[in-house]
C-alpha cells in the first residue's frame, strides 16, 4: 500500500463479530476454522483476530462447500489446492509479462541489427574499406604511415670508404668541358673549306702542264 489509509483485500480490518456477520456464521465456528487452519486471520497488537475481505470471502466458500456435504478435511484440501492454483496463476501472469517485455526488446534488437546491416552494405557498395592489419603487441599502423624497418632487419649494403664511385664533377667543371667540346665541333666544321681549296689548286695544275709540253 502506498498510504496507511488505503486498504486492500488483504487488510485485516474486521473483528470476529463483524466477520461472522458478513459470512453468515457464528463467531464460535470462525474460531473452530482458525484452529483447524481453514481460515487463519491476522492478529492485532492485543492478539485479537482481525479478518480481511479475502478471509470473509473464504469463509463464504467454506460455508458453501459444507452445505454441499463436504467434510472439513475435504474442505481444507480444496482450499489448499485453490491457494496453490492462485499462486501458479500469479507466477504465470508474471512470466507472461516478462515474456512480453523480452519480445519487445528482441524486436528492438532486430531492428537495430537490420539498420546496422544496411549501413554496412551501403558502405561496402559506396567505397572499399582499407584493410588494416592489427599487431598483437601494439596499435594498428596508420594507412598513410610509411613502413618502418625493424631494428633487426638488415639494411642496404653501403660501399666501403674510398672504394665507391667518384663523386660527380662540379657544375663549373662540367660547363668548361661542354665549352671545349663545342669548340672542337666548330673546328671540325671549318675543315671542309680548306679541303675544297686544295681540290681547286689541284684542278688548276693541268693547264700549267699543258703549257710546258707546248714549249
Amino acid at each position: 500500500m502506498s498510504s496507511p489509509y488505503e486498504m486492500s483485500d488483504d487488510s485485516p480490518v474486521y473483528v470476529i463479530s463483524v466477520a461472522a456477520e458478513l459470512s453468515g456464521m457464528h463467531p464460535q465456528t470462525l474460531r473452530t476454522y482458525d484452529r483447524l487452519g481453514l481460515v487463519s486471520p491476522g492478529r492485532s497488537a492485543g492478539r485479537s483476530r482481525r479478518y480481511s475481505l479475502r478471509d470473509v470471502l473464504l469463509l463464504r466458500e467454506v460455508a458453501r462447500l459444507s452445505q454441499e456435504g463436504v467434510n472439513l478435511l475435504g474442505i481444507k484440501r480444496i482450499l489448499e489446492l485453490e491457494g496453490e492454483l492462485e499462486r501458479y496463476r500469479s507466477v504465470l501472469a508474471e512470466m507472461t509479462a516478462e515474456m512480453g517485455q523480452l519480445r519487445t526488446e528482441l524486436e528492438s534488437t532486430r531492428s537495430v541489427a537490420a539498420r546496422l546491416a544496411g549501413l554496412l552494405r551501403s558502405r561496402g557498395a559506396g567505397g572499399s574499406l582499407v584493410p588494416v592489419r592489427r599487431h598483437a603487441n601494439g596499435p594498428a599502423p596508420r594507412p598513410d604511415a610509411a613502413p618502418e624497418r625493424a631494428a633487426d632487419e638488415p639494411g642496404p649494403d653501403l660501399p666501403a670508404a674510398g672504394t665507391g664511385p667518384a663523386p660527380p664533377a662540379d657544375p663549373p667543371a662540367r660547363a668548361a668541358d661542354a665549352s671545349g667540346q663545342a669548340a672542337d665541333r666548330s673546328a671540325q666544321a671549318a675543315r671542309p673549306p680548306a679541303q675544297a681549296a686544295d681540290r681547286s689548286a689541284q684542278a688548276a695544275e693541268p693547264p700549267a702542264q699543258a703549257a710546258d709540253s707546248s714549249a
